[in-house]
């Protein structure tokens, strides 16, 4: 029986950041990290960042790049949602819902989870409002909502749009793999459902990389200034990605599960990067530290890199990165 990919091994990836608590050090995220130059080559590895991982919906933006090969038009904050892990903001949720009434389907034909908003004051909000658990409100269901729309356009089957086999699927493989220069390792499913297809770090950064890059009007161009133009569909009010996008020009960057984050720049420099043990509370100070060593210093890299610690509700510590 063949046995199933492993993850890097742990021991191979350095302590990328500490937890310090009243300046006691109780706890190190380990984790990898990888850096290209602007002309593609690597400029800084830390950790295993070639041996394959799941990018969780750091690979939404190859996806979206995928329903526009098969023939969707889409545009505008119509396309970020499709490349999109939303907060569930109203904003969020009435686009979901007028895509699907324009393309002919319902949040029925979805088949993502029901899920309450995943930003906390929203999802307070929907809660005191009384309102249940729905499709509609899972972070995923903009992407879900466009592959359904590829495959009703392509009258390819509605019921089984999330099968490995199915041909969207196939042809998002196909993007994945050209974008990261790479062949798939593995194939599992996401959270939300969807195949999951698992690519390097290095891959990863080069597929942001070839995204930024590639030819106005592409598939992957329009996907990439698509999110860009419209970051608060891709994320949220609140959410660093969207800041990124606003407040670095031409700055592409997208967050997955698991702490994983890839960010490019419009000269082609770009990064990748995964906390081993899916730490959240780590991502935002590497990802800063990173993005200071690409020579960045806009004011949002701090307040994306802060993360503080509290005790009796007060600022005791912080997560800080160590390379």
């Amino acid at each position: 029986m063949p046995q199933p990919a492993m993850a890097p091994d742990t021991a191979a990836n350095p302590v990328l950041a500490e937890v310090v608590r009243s300046g006691f050090i109780e706890g190190r995220h380990r984790g990898s990290l990888v850096l290209l130059a602007a002309d593609g080559s690597v400029e800084l590895a830390l950790g295993d960042v070639t041996s394959p991982v799941f990018p969780r919906s750091s690979n939404k933006p190859m996806q979206a790049a995928g329903v526009l090969r098969a023939g969707l038009d889409l545009a505008g904050e119509r396309l970020a949602l499709a490349a999109a892990s939303h907060s569930g903001e109203a904003f969020h949720r009435d686009l979901v819902r007028t895509m699907l009434d324009e393309h002919g389907l319902s949040p029925a034909h979805l088949q993502c989870p029901p899920s309450l908003p995943l930003d906390q004051q929203e999802q307070e909000a929907y809660l005191a409002a009384g309102v249940r658990r729905d499709r509609v409100a899972m972070n995923c269901s903009g992407k879900h909502t466009a592959m359904l729309a590829a495959a009703a356009l392509r009258d390819w089957p509605l019921d089984s749009y999330l099968d490995p086999d199915h041909p969207l699927q196939r042809l998002i493989r196909t993007v994945v793999e050209e974008a990261a220069g790479e062949p798939v390792a593995a194939v599992g499913t996401d959270g939300c459902g969807a195949p999951l297809m698992a690519i390097g770090l290095t891959g990863l950064a080069r597929a942001f990389r070839s995204f930024v890059l590639a030819a106005p009007g592409t598939p992957e161009r329009r996907v990439a200034d698509a999110m860009r133009a419209h970051p608060e569909y891709v994320a949220g009010t609140r959410r660093h990605d969207t800041w990124l996008m606003r407040e670095i020009p031409g700055a592409l960057s997208k967050v997955g599960a698991e702490a994983v984050q890839a960010v490019a720049l419009p000269d082609g420099r770009a990064l990748a990067l995964k906390i081993e043990d899916g730490g959240t509370r780590a991502l935002g100070p590497v990802l800063a530290r990173a993005l200071r060593l690409t020579g960045l210093t806009a004011p949002v890299i701090d307040r994306v890199g802060r993360m503080p610690l509290l005790g009796g509700g007060q600022e005791v510590g912080e997560v800080r990165a160590v390379f």
